[in-house]
Formats: structure tokens, sequence, C-alpha cells
């Protein structure tokens, strides 16, 4: 059988490239074969996941730069019984695609928002009076890019290769050391449980609070502060509910089969409303 991986598409995006990456390791290391599943979102790859369209996704979830990828957040919270397997760090570097001659004829840059914001202080610098137009991906109006010198749009050199598209400015995110972290999601927690090679080193939950009172997300935190767990993340989310309601987001730099977890997963019953645990994984440098 022939697993199938989905991951915001079109081709040549970076979540792809992780993917893709993933891919070939599964094959090298566990001599498992798949193939890639192109979806427009992240929050579809997701959803394509959970309704059995693939066995696997991989999302991105947090940006060197500009920090969590709150669609993948979202999806997380909303979906159930989807298990984190694994975390991918991949470096990411931005170019400046289009078929203009030089910056001054280009009019409108296209992008992912997150891409855009990456490359924020670049384009204040070198394209001030541009109008800046988010897409789905960083490939979305690569297929059109072509037919309008006065367009451009920011996306990875592999992305212009595939497109047969001109580089017009290499390397332009705001920071050059920019990466981004990819969660690969699996359907449960045992169905595609390939990454046994080593301990995880993270676990990722989130939670909400009975009420909004003095000390609500205190209790939690200080569960973890107690038995020495290190908190490497935490973030806030809207519940959707209320204004001023929010779930918290936790990564930890624990296994959740540990001991130390186990207790402190059975103390966070006691202060949270709803709990729910994302998965305990590992993290694999890739792309370097």
């Amino acid at each position: 059988m022939t697993l199938l991986i989905a991951h915001l598409g079109p081709p040549g995006t970076y979540t792809e490239q992780a993917a893709f990456s993933y891919l070939n390791w599964l094959g090298e290391n566990r001599g498992i074969e798949a193939a890639l599943r192109p979806c427009p979102t992240i929050a579809q790859s997701l959803q394509s996941l959970a309704q059995g369209q693939a066995q696997l996704a991989v999302v991105p979830v947090e940006n060197l730069i500009e920090g969590s990828v709150t669609m993948t957040l979202d999806a997380l919270w909303q979906l159930d019984s989807l298990w984190i397997q694994l975390a991918l760090v991949m470096p990411i570097h931005h170019s400046l695609i289009s078929g203009a001659t030089s910056l001054d004829q280009v009019k409108t840059v296209y992008s992912h928002p997150q891409a855009l914001a990456q490359c924020q202080k670049w384009l204040e610098e070198f394209l001030p009076k541009v109008e800046l137009i988010p897409n789905n991906s960083t490939t979305q109006a690569l297929q059109g890019l072509d037919q309008d010198i006065t367009t451009a749009a920011i996306a990875s050199s592999r992305a212009a290769e595939l497109y047969n598209l001109p580089i017009l400015a290499s390397q332009i995110n705001d920071f050059p050391e920019n990466c981004t972290r990819f969660w690969v999601v699996s359907q449960t927690q045992l169905e595609a449980d390939y990454h046994t090679w080593e301990t995880p080193s993270h676990t990722s939950l989130a939670f909400s609070v009975p009420a909004n009172v003095p000390g609500a997300l205190l209790k939690p935190l200080q569960i973890f502060a107690q038995l020495g767990i290190n908190l490497s993340r935490i973030e806030s989310r809207p519940t959707k509910r209320s204004l001023g309601e929010y779930l918290f987001f936790i990564d930890v730099e624990s296994d959740v089969n540990s001991s130390v977890m186990q207790s402190a997963l059975a103390d966070l019953t006691t202060y949270t409303e709803i709990l729910k645990i994302f998965g305990s994984y590992s993290v694999l440098p890739i792309g370097q």
C-alpha cells in the first residue's frame, strides 16, 4: 500500500518541499512507499487526513520570524483523533519571482501572508509602493505570472524552476536564519507510528480553562514548573465562543508516556475545561 501524504499545494510550496523530504526519509529509512496529495489550504490538508483521504499530512506550525501558523493550530483543535508523529525543521529562503527586468517595473506582489510578512522589511526598502496581495500559498499566483511583467510573487527558488520563471531577487527574507517547523500528522497515535528510533523529545497539547478568573492559567502552568518540565512554547488562541476567552497551546520537552508527564496530565484535568493531547514526537532537521 502506498501512503498518501496531504500537504498545501499547488506544487512548489515550502510545505510540499518538506513533505517531499519526509517522503524520501520514509523510503530510505523505513522502506515505505508514499505519494503526495496537494490541497488548496492548510486546513483542507488536515481535513483530508481526518476524512481518510490521506494517511498523513505535513503542515507548517511555526516560523522563526512570524511565529505560529494559526490556521494549523485552529484546525488541530477543531478536528479529533489527529496525532503528531514528527517535527521537521527546514530553512526557508525566499525569492522574488517575476518576468520584470527591474524592480521599478513591479507594481503587485503575491504570496502567502506568512511569506509576505517574512520579507516585510525588504519589501519596504526595495518595493515601498507595490500592492501586496495575500494568496493561499506561495505558488498560487505562479501559473499566470509570465503574462504580466508588472506582477511578482514571493516563493522558493525551487518553485521558480518548477514553473520555469525567472528570479528577480534572491534571499529576500528579512533574517538569513529563517526556518519553519512542520508537523507530520497521522489520524491516530498508532496508525502511522514510524518514528520509534528514539524517545520522543516533545509533546504538544492544548487546553481551555473553565472560567476567565485570576489564576486560571497560572495553576495549570505551575504543574509543569513543580514537576520540572520545561515549556518550549506557549500561545493563546481565541475560543471563538466569546470575546476574551482563550485556548492555550503548549509544547513541553517531555514524552507523553513518561511517568512525570503522566502525572502532569492527571493534575491538569483538575484545572482545565477541555484538554487535548496532540502527540509526542522527535525533531528532524531537513534541507540543511
